[in-house]
């Protein structure tokens, strides 16, 4: 991965090369933000940056991800009590080698196991102990990537907290995770953390452009769309009805909450409603909270007159958008998104996801009734 292949983010990748050349890389480094803002592509290219400085030719093979001194841990789920890495490691080099901002979600689908909850174990880490004992292929550094760090275990977190603490000669560890709120706080203190923001719109849109065949009205909803998210922006470009099942549901979701407070009988369609929802992957229902929360804050927005900012509105199955947008507004907008907000929480701590998309559903009825 080389510098100029990474979107946007000109101030980090001078602050991260000046780190090098001055000399100033401590030997763990935390980068935090989502996928789809280049946080591995960022760290392929700083890994590349530190090798070609001790050996121009061999840092090559970073592009290709062959470099022998530079290893990867990531989370998988168990195959025969084994919970390693290299187990899977053909499959994240196509993933990466095709898309470094791929995520979660990309990375389930490849791996087909929807049904199964991706970790970062602790035998992982017994392995990673005799891979950094050896010493280095290239004679130089020996370089760590752990992507989704956030996605150990806590016996694999403990384990690797001593291996941070007693990292062997001459390795460097880089972390990447979404959420800091997952990494143990003793792990946190013993790495420097590198914050990647969301890609700036004006950076999508000139990369869109330099490198894809676009109309300026598809141009100006995908960046909007995108949210700083390089790995949104493209499937946005090959995906047409990327968002249809959600709007569908979304709208279901909706219109039974209105008829809920004359028709109470109404609220067993809310249950199917949260049943079909939770036989979802955790993924796809995350990203579905996600949706739902836009569209709500996009129909604020409309409420208070801001239509040059509402980039995308729901206009199917005789849905009225300028109708429903006048019931969210500053007296309910607030417990909404919190709900929403509280509800991905729950799935990300492996709450029943029945209970918490029925509670979700019926939660809604309550709000969206609410006077301004």
């Amino acid at each position: 991965m080389n510098w100029e292949q990474i979107v946007g983010q000109e101030n980090l990748k001078k602050l991260l090369r000046e780190s090098i050349s001055d000399n100033r890389v401590g030997h763990a480094q935390l980068f935090i933000g989502k996928e789809g803002y280049g946080t591995l592509p960022l760290a392929l290219a700083f890994a590349k940056e530190i090798f070609a400085k001790e050996n121009l030719h061999s840092s090559s093979k970073v592009e290709h991800l062959n470099h022998l001194d530079l290893h990867f841990s990531f989370p998988v789920f168990k195959e025969k009590s084994s919970g390693l890495s290299d187990n899977f490691l053909e499959n994240f080099r196509e993933m990466i080698l095709a898309n470094p901002y791929a995520n979660n979600e990309d990375w389930t689908k490849i791996l087909e196991s929807e049904n199964k909850q991706l970790t970062i174990y602790a035998d992982e880490v017994d392995e990673l102990n005799k891979k950094f004992s050896l010493k280095s292929f290239e004679g130089g550094s020996k370089i760590l990537i752990v992507w989704q760090a956030d996605k150990m275990n806590i016996a694999a977190a403990n384990k690797f907290l001593k291996f941070l603490e007693e990292p062997p000669k001459d390795t460097l560890i880089i972390l990447t995770a979404e959420n800091i709120d997952f990494i143990l706080p003793t792990i946190l203190s013993r790495t420097q953390l590198v914050e990647i923001p969301r890609i700036q719109d004006e950076d999508i849109e000139t990369f869109l452009k330099n490198n894809h065949q676009i109309g300026d009205e598809k141009l100006r909803e995908t960046v909007f769309q995108a949210q700083g998210d390089w790995n949104s922006a493209q499937k946005l470009l090959v995906s047409e009805n990327a968002d249809t099942e959600f709007e569908d549901l979304f709208v279901m979701w909706v219109r039974e909450a209105f008829q809920v407070k004359k028709k109470p009988e109404f609220l067993k369609n809310i249950v199917f409603w949260g049943r079909n929802i939770a036989a979802w992957n955790r993924e796809k229902q995350k990203n579905f909270l996600d949706y739902c929360a836009e569209m709500f804050r996009l129909a604020l927005l409309q409420n208070y007159g801001n239509e040059t900012l509402v980039y995308k509105r729901i206009d199917s199955g005789g849905f009225k958008w300028d109708s429903f947008s006048r019931f969210i507004h500053g007296a309910n907008i607030e417990a909404i998104l919190t709900e929403i907000s509280d509800a991905d929480y729950h799935l990300e701590r492996n709450a029943n996801p029945r209970i918490v998309w029925t509670d979700l559903g019926i939660k809604l009825s309550r709000y969206i009734h609410k006077a301004p």
